[in-house]
């Protein structure tokens, strides 16, 4: 399904909510997640473990199970085309072909019972269609499938894998987790998809093959053109793939900006504090954030973070603090900042204004400090 190029981001998520029923409740995941790709552009979507970023891309993917999942209101616009509420006839044209994805663990996201060729002959020629018969799958083995095969091996290829006929042939279980994962992105680059979602693509390699790995992505996306949305618990990777980052929190973006100017100048404590918690052997191991993620049954009424947040003051656990801008493509949702609201619909939150600020750390002085906890880019991670 071809897609006309305009004007306008290429993915746009506004407003985002999404629900589950629970037996302890609804359960209030995603809580207004607004998110812009633009065309050609590397975004970064960063949290901690059940902050629900997975959640909001299986949402763009339409591969939320509704009931138990609901999302009661929002948009997810490719395009200019709203894909919320789409026919699933119509959304397979879009997942897989102009939106792509790479799962995160590449030990258990291939078939162990097909081989490489196999599983990536099978997209080729099955990718788009509702349903797929027996009989017709068993008729497609013996056609002619030189072309994709062709097409196959040539993308095996481009992402170096040496060998790529044996690798072709082989099962699963016989390549190591870096090959795996270089099938994967292999996989999901066959369609060149406008749209790649990387989801924590190097989390169960070790730290080496990651790197390669990571390094191999970006050569792919800028071959490629594609634009990217990569999902991550880790500030460093984030640094190391992306042009702007989104910090998510409990089912909220809390701070968006350009990488460069996120890491020089983080804002939201939340932020802050997944810097610090990051190890560095020029300093003691950092004790990390206090407490835990809230309960999604009953979140805070104010904001989210507050309960672990030691600048938080009682107006924080009352009022929702939206997001302001705090500088060109620089928002933060925190009462810490003063700022005009980002989106029209909190224009009524900010004529009952709340602000506790200024910040107590003094933004002269961040940028250094905040040098002292990341590589430069192109160092060893």
């Amino acid at each position: 399904m071809s897609a006309d190029r305009g004007e306008g981001p290429l993915l746009e998520v506004e407003n985002l909510h999404v629900q589950f029923a629970t037996s302890s409740g609804t359960a209030e995941v995603i809580n207004g997640v607004d998110l812009t790709i633009e065309e050609g552009e590397t975004v970064a979507l960063v949290g901690e473990t059940g902050c629900g970023k997975s959640v909001t891309v299986k949402s763009i993917l339409g591969l939320l199970s509704q009931p138990p999942a609901k999302i009661p209101k929002g948009s997810i616009k490719f395009r200019g085309q709203e894909l919320l509420g789409l026919p699933d006839e119509e959304m397979r044209q879009y997942r897989g072909q102009q939106i792509s994805m790479i799962l995160q663990n590449p030990m258990t996201a291939l078939n162990p019972i097909f081989t490489v060729g196999e599983q990536m002959l099978d997209v080729l020629r099955w990718q788009g269609e509702r349903r797929v018969g027996v009989t017709k799958y068993v008729r497609s083995k013996f056609s002619d499938n030189s072309e994709h095969r062709e097409r196959a091996l040539d993308m095996l290829d481009r992402v170096n894998i040496p060998a790529p006929e044996r690798v072709f042939e082989s099962y699963p279980v016989e390549l190591s987790g870096g090959m795996r994962q270089r099938v994967l992105i292999a996989i999901a680059l066959l369609s060149e998809p406008e749209l790649l979602i990387a989801d924590e693509p190097g989390t169960a390699l070790d730290v080496t093959t990651e790197d390669k790995i990571l390094s191999l992505l970006n050569e792919m996306i800028e071959e490629t053109d594609a634009s990217v949305l990569y999902i991550t618990h880790d500030l460093g990777v984030a640094r190391q793939v992306s042009q702007e980052i989104n910090v998510m929190y409990a089912g909220e973006i809390v701070e968006h900006g350009p990488t460069s100017e996120l890491f020089e100048a983080p804002k939201h404590p939340y932020t802050r504090g997944l810097l610090d918690s990051i190890p560095q052997l020029s300093r003691d191991i950092g004790s990390g954030i206090p407490g835990e993620i809230p309960d999604y049954t009953a979140p805070p009424t104010g904001c989210r973070f507050a309960p672990r947040c030691s600048h938080a003051e009682p107006e924080c656990t009352e009022v929702h603090p939206f997001q302001r801008s705090v500088g060109p493509d620089r928002s933060v949702g925190c009462h810490l900042y003063e700022g005009a609201p980002v989106f029209e619909r909190h224009s009524e939150l900010a004529r009952e204004d709340v602000y506790i600020g200024p910040p107590p750390w003094d933004e002269e002085t961040t940028d250094e400090s905040v040098r002292t906890m990341m590589p430069e880019e192109g160092e060893d991670q």
